[in-house]
């Protein structure tokens, strides 16, 4: 998530991405299209086409003053990168996925996104559908409680839920500030250096109400089924849950079955979908932290593509809470 509203969109470990995957050729995918930076990293470093996907309509307007100098080697398509295989309509030598939210939403206080402005409750990055306002004042207090904690890891869930409906039963909460407000009052006061109290459950609701861990888990199998033998998978993740489901993913579809002990059969043995490349997620190194500080975070993980036919993943494998009422 990102920690600062003001600062401008700086694509976080592009570098790495582009050191790791080199030589860059063929044609790409930019799944999450935000501000563009990926897309212009990735054209840049050598990629014949790059094929941006985005579900905020914003995000095509704000590149129509740069996108058409690229010709034809960009092409924008609206959609959700769940569906990127789709949206491809051919094979891919390569798919990046930036999961941090664009600074673009957390600049325009109407978009709802940050606690720090003053805006609608709105948080839905696509424009449509159910929103914050919605969740927060139509859902069951359990289900709130539930949302803030296996969502965002806060601790204090079912206080935050309770106080929510307490000050909903007096008239709708509809504004970022006057939630962030409610929160506030249930926790601690901040400390310097820590993070704004409502940071953990503005992050659950926007996941929540943009179903970013069921977005995500569909998108990893969806770049699977696109990508070419040898085609790279790349994604940057800025939260210990996004990267745990990216983890658990890439080490499941790397795995060639097998094993098992004692006490259980041994698992019937299969071809992997993936090597990872390198095993180990990539981590910022202090210079582009101390140049962004957005990159604090993040976690790089890369795995590169085998000739395995594609195949689903059940997602309870994947560790994605499973949430009754959403």
């Amino acid at each position: 998530m990102t920690d600062a509203v003001d600062q401008p969109h700086i694509p976080v470990l592009l570098g790495a991405i582009l050191r790791e995957v080199a030589p860059l050729s063929g044609v790409w995918l930019d799944g999450t299209f935000g501000a563009g930076g990926y897309a212009r990293g990735l054209l840049e470093g050598g990629a014949s086409t790059v094929i941006g996907v985005d579900r905020d309509p914003l995000a095509f307007e704000l590149a129509a003053d740069w996108a058409g100098s690229y010709g034809d080697r960009l092409r924008l398509e609206e959609g959700t990168f769940s569906d990127l295989d789709t949206l491809a309509g051919e094979p891919l030598d390569g798919v990046t996925l930036d999961l941090g939210v664009s600074s673009m939403q957390l600049d325009i206080a109407e978009r709802g996104f940050s606690f720090m402005r003053d805006g609608p409750l709105d948080m839905r990055m696509g424009q449509s559908g159910l929103s914050a306002e919605d969740l927060v004042n139509d859902a069951p207090e359990k289900l709130l409680a539930d949302i803030l904690y296996q969502y965002g890891e806060e601790r204090a869930s079912r206080r935050i839920a309770k106080a929510i409906v307490v000050e909903r039963a007096k008239g709708r909460i509809n504004t970022t500030l006057q939630l962030a407000g409610i929160i506030e009052k249930c926790l601690p006061r901040k400390k310097p250096g820590q993070s704004h109290p409502a940071t953990r459950s503005f992050q659950a609701i926007r996941i929540a109400v943009n179903d970013e861990f069921g977005q995500l888990a569909h998108g990893l199998m969806a770049a699977e089924r696109a990508l070419m033998p040898g085609g790279k998978l790349a994604v940057v993740t800025f939260h210990s849950s996004e990267d745990r489901i990216v983890k658990k993913f890439m080490a499941e579809r790397a795995s060639t079955g097998g094993g098992g002990s004692r006490y259980e059969p041994e698992a019937a043995a299969k071809t992997p979908g993936f090597t990872l490349t390198p095993r180990k997620a990539i981590a910022p190194d202090a210079e582009e932290v101390a140049r962004n500080t957005r990159a604090r975070s993040a976690k790089l993980r890369i795995a590169t593509r085998t000739d395995a036919p594609a195949q689903d993943i059940d997602l309870k494998t994947l560790g994605l809470p499973q949430l009754e009422g959403l």
